[in-house]
Protein backbone atom coordinates (compact mmCIF):
# COMPACT_ATOMS: atom_id res chain seq x y z
CA UNK A 1 0.00 0.00 0.00
CA UNK A 2 1.36 3.61 -1.14
CA UNK A 3 1.99 5.97 1.94
CA UNK A 4 -0.89 8.53 1.09
CA UNK A 5 -3.17 4.91 0.92
CA UNK A 6 -1.87 3.89 4.34
CA UNK A 7 -2.56 7.41 5.56
CA UNK A 8 -6.04 7.69 4.22
CA UNK A 9 -7.08 4.47 6.07
CA UNK A 10 -5.11 5.26 9.20
CA UNK A 11 -7.33 8.45 9.45
CA UNK A 12 -10.39 6.76 8.52
CA UNK A 13 -10.28 4.40 11.03
CA UNK A 14 -8.95 6.84 13.67
CA UNK A 15 -12.12 9.33 12.58
CA UNK A 16 -14.68 6.34 12.45
CA UNK A 17 -13.44 5.22 16.16
CA UNK A 18 -14.25 9.08 17.39
CA UNK A 19 -16.90 9.33 15.20
CA UNK A 20 -18.56 5.93 17.43
CA UNK A 21 -19.42 5.45 21.17
CA UNK A 22 -15.96 6.88 22.14
CA UNK A 23 -16.14 7.33 26.27
CA UNK A 24 -14.44 11.00 26.14
CA UNK A 25 -17.09 12.68 23.82
CA UNK A 26 -20.19 10.32 25.15
CA UNK A 27 -20.14 11.11 28.81
CA UNK A 28 -19.51 13.88 31.56
CA UNK A 29 -18.36 13.69 34.83
CA UNK A 30 -22.00 12.41 35.85
CA UNK A 31 -22.50 10.41 39.15
CA UNK A 32 -21.90 6.91 38.03
CA UNK A 33 -24.99 5.66 35.81
CA UNK A 34 -25.88 8.98 34.33
CA UNK A 35 -24.77 9.30 30.83
CA UNK A 36 -24.42 12.39 28.77
CA UNK A 37 -24.21 11.95 24.80
CA UNK A 38 -21.97 14.49 23.37
CA UNK A 39 -21.11 13.58 19.88
CA UNK A 40 -23.89 12.63 17.77
CA UNK A 41 -24.47 11.43 13.99
CA UNK A 42 -25.49 14.29 11.61
CA UNK A 43 -24.96 12.31 8.45
CA UNK A 44 -23.31 9.39 6.76
CA UNK A 45 -22.27 9.68 3.86
CA UNK A 46 -20.47 7.06 1.08
CA UNK A 47 -17.26 9.29 -0.95
CA UNK A 48 -16.64 9.41 -5.01
CA UNK A 49 -13.76 7.33 -5.80
CA UNK A 50 -10.56 9.59 -5.20
CA UNK A 51 -7.11 9.05 -6.51
CA UNK A 52 -5.51 10.27 -3.07
CA UNK A 53 -2.41 11.37 -4.24
CA UNK A 54 -3.90 15.13 -3.49
CA UNK A 55 -6.47 14.66 -1.42
CA UNK A 56 -7.48 18.21 0.42
CA UNK A 57 -10.25 19.71 2.46
CA UNK A 58 -11.56 23.34 2.99
CA UNK A 59 -13.90 24.39 5.37
CA UNK A 60 -15.88 27.17 4.50
CA UNK A 61 -18.59 29.54 6.29
CA UNK A 62 -21.00 31.00 4.44
CA UNK A 63 -23.05 33.92 4.93
CA UNK A 64 -26.87 35.26 3.03
CA UNK A 65 -27.86 38.01 4.29
CA UNK A 66 -32.59 38.27 4.44
CA UNK A 67 -33.02 37.49 0.36
CA UNK A 68 -29.77 36.78 -0.78
CA UNK A 69 -28.89 34.09 -3.52
CA UNK A 70 -25.81 32.59 -5.31
CA UNK A 71 -25.93 32.58 -8.94
CA UNK A 72 -25.82 28.69 -10.32
CA UNK A 73 -22.49 26.97 -9.83
CA UNK A 74 -20.89 23.71 -9.48
CA UNK A 75 -18.25 22.34 -6.94
CA UNK A 76 -16.23 19.57 -8.60
CA UNK A 77 -15.40 18.56 -5.01
CA UNK A 78 -17.84 16.42 -2.83
CA UNK A 79 -19.23 19.16 -0.22
CA UNK A 80 -20.84 18.37 2.72
CA UNK A 81 -23.00 21.34 4.19
CA UNK A 82 -24.11 22.08 7.39
CA UNK A 83 -26.51 24.70 8.60
CA UNK A 84 -25.35 26.89 11.55
CA UNK A 85 -28.18 29.92 11.53
CA UNK A 86 -31.31 30.44 9.92
CA UNK A 87 -32.14 28.46 6.66
CA UNK A 88 -31.42 27.29 3.50
CA UNK A 89 -33.06 26.50 0.16
CA UNK A 90 -30.97 24.85 -2.13
CA UNK A 91 -31.76 22.44 -5.19
CA UNK A 92 -29.11 20.75 -7.20
CA UNK A 93 -30.00 19.79 -10.99
CA UNK A 94 -32.03 16.20 -10.84
CA UNK A 95 -33.17 16.56 -7.18
CA UNK A 96 -36.29 18.26 -5.55
CA UNK A 97 -35.60 21.78 -3.95
CA UNK A 98 -35.09 21.07 -0.25
CA UNK A 99 -35.44 23.98 2.88
CA UNK A 100 -32.38 23.00 5.56
CA UNK A 101 -32.85 24.50 9.00
CA UNK A 102 -30.13 24.83 11.30
CA UNK A 103 -28.48 21.67 12.50
CA UNK A 104 -29.27 19.78 9.47
CA UNK A 105 -26.71 18.80 7.18
CA UNK A 106 -26.24 17.69 3.33
CA UNK A 107 -23.88 15.99 0.60
CA UNK A 108 -23.33 17.15 -3.02
CA UNK A 109 -21.37 15.29 -5.26
CA UNK A 110 -19.05 16.38 -7.44
CA UNK A 111 -20.25 18.72 -10.38
CA UNK A 112 -23.82 18.59 -9.45
CA UNK A 113 -25.43 21.67 -10.47
CA UNK A 114 -26.64 23.86 -8.16
CA UNK A 115 -29.92 25.40 -9.73
CA UNK A 116 -30.55 27.31 -6.28
CA UNK A 117 -28.79 28.20 -3.17
CA UNK A 118 -30.29 30.87 -0.90
CA UNK A 119 -31.62 31.72 2.08
CA UNK A 120 -35.28 30.79 2.76
CA UNK A 121 -35.69 33.88 4.38
CA UNK A 122 -36.37 37.50 3.11
CA UNK A 123 -35.81 38.68 6.87
CA UNK A 124 -33.22 37.09 8.45
CA UNK A 125 -29.52 36.17 7.94
CA UNK A 126 -28.23 32.66 7.10
CA UNK A 127 -25.27 31.03 7.72
CA UNK A 128 -24.02 27.62 6.64
CA UNK A 129 -20.32 25.63 7.19
CA UNK A 130 -19.65 23.51 3.72
CA UNK A 131 -16.80 20.91 3.57
CA UNK A 132 -15.14 20.22 0.51
CA UNK A 133 -13.42 17.27 -0.41
CA UNK A 134 -10.61 17.37 -2.95
CA UNK A 135 -8.88 15.37 -4.88
CA UNK A 136 -6.63 18.21 -6.61
CA UNK A 137 -6.16 21.73 -6.73
CA UNK A 138 -9.42 23.12 -8.45
CA UNK A 139 -11.60 25.96 -7.61
CA UNK A 140 -13.79 25.46 -4.84
CA UNK A 141 -17.23 26.72 -7.31
CA UNK A 142 -17.76 27.25 -10.91
CA UNK A 143 -20.39 29.91 -12.17
CA UNK A 144 -22.53 27.51 -14.47
CA UNK A 145 -24.32 29.71 -17.32
CA UNK A 146 -28.29 29.95 -17.26
CA UNK A 147 -30.06 27.56 -19.22
CA UNK A 148 -32.87 29.06 -21.77
CA UNK A 149 -35.95 28.26 -20.33
CA UNK A 150 -34.53 29.11 -16.99
CA UNK A 151 -34.79 33.00 -18.12
CA UNK A 152 -36.53 34.72 -15.94
CA UNK A 153 -37.52 32.40 -13.48
CA UNK A 154 -36.56 33.47 -9.66
CA UNK A 155 -34.20 31.02 -8.34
Amino acid sequence: MNPTRAWIAMVTMVCSGLLGASPAWSQTDAPRGERKDRARMLMSQALPALDGDRLKTVLLEIAYGPGEASTPHRHPCAVVGYVVEGSLRSEVEGQPERIYKAGESFYEAPNGIHLVSANASTTEPAKLLAYFICDRDTPLSMHVPQRSGQEGESR
